[in-house]
């Protein structure tokens, strides 16, 4: 246990999805004036120096954000457009030297009665992450405890409106049961939110029986979204790409996704295998087709938007 760090892939094209994902779904969220509560489960050390030993020594992020920085911004798709300029204040010199994590990301976009809980285990991780957010302290707060199991407590939040994202780290097959028994607790709770769970694409066992029990907890509408930007390696081990669900997406989320991804794909793809998918269902049947849990007979292409 905590042996996984965030900073280990700071920056990587999952990184890179998950937060264009996370900063497309508060901005929709947010054109309703209701004051939003976000929940970030497993938040990280807030930020992290792309020299430091912990990111250097894996050195991910230029195969991700190192693809995009210098990239002209007037041909990305507005959302890709949109995440660089929210990294960009972090590297005031306009040299890439930094990378935000999400409970920073989230930080930067909360309107004055919007809140941030911030939660992280790793006792490495916990100060530095609550140094970065102690600027708003009635606003945001960053705790060591168990994010899945705070949920019980803040949900549902006064307002009836709240986006909860979950990030675990997936160093142990329990993290995959966890996962479930947290959104069971949040959805018995807080049917009505919208949760972000980001889930890397590894071992297809495990997130094939992930994504049937998600379809299994009696959802009402769900988006999910996949970035892969190569073939698996010979030996199957390393990251091929991640995928995000959104359960509850706000209107608009699917089409702005799309063509995003699809600028990601091209552009951060390794090899032939790179592509993407954006799927929404809101019948049983098409959350079923939406998570990749239909009959083989009916399977998607690698680029497909429904």
């Amino acid at each position: 246990m905590f042996a996984y760090r965030h900073a280990f892939h700071a920056g990587n094209h999952a990184d890179v999805m998950k937060h264009i994902t996370l900063l497309a779904t508060l901005e929709l969220m947010q054109r309703k004036d209701n004051p939003l509560l976000c929940i970030d489960t497993h938040a990280g050390a807030g930020l992290y120096a792309l020299q430091s030993p912990l990111v250097r020594d894996k050195a991910e992020w230029p195969s991700g954000i190192g693809k995009l920085w210098d990239a002209d911004e007037s041909t990305m798709p507005t959302l890709v457009a949109r995440y660089l300029q929210a990294i960009r204040p972090f590297n005031k010199s306009g040299r890439l030297a930094h990378y935000p994590g999400s409970p920073l990301l989230i930080q930067e976009m909360l309107r004055a009665d919007d809140r941030l809980r911030a939660f992280e285990m790793h006792p490495s991780d916990i100060g530095p992450l609550q140094n970065c957010l102690k600027g708003l302290p009635r606003q945001v707060k960053a705790e060591r405890k168990d994010g899945f199991q705070q949920l019980r407590a803040l949900l549902p939040p006064p307002s009836r409106r709240g986006l909860i994202l979950m990030d675990p780290p997936y160093e142990m097959r329990d993290d995959y049961r966890h996962v479930i028994s947290a959104l069971r607790e949040g959805l018995s709770r807080f049917s009505t939110g919208v949760y972000l769970l980001w889930y890397p694409k590894i071992g297809r066992f495990q997130v094939d029986r992930l994504l049937r029990q998600i379809g299994s907890l009696g959802i009402q509408e769900v988006l999910h979204a996949t970035l892969t930007v190569r073939g698996p390696l010979k030996d199957g081990l390393g990251l091929q790409g991640s995928g995000m669900v959104v359960i509850n997406p706000p209107f608009g989320l699917r089409d702005a996704l799309s063509e995003s991804f699809a600028y990601l794909a091209k552009t951060l793809g390794q090899d032939a295998r790179a592509g993407f998918k954006v799927m929404q269902g809101e019948s049983p049947a098409e959350i079923k087709t939406a998570l990749g849990i239909q009959s083989p007979s009916a399977v998607v292409s690698p680029t497909a938007k429904t």
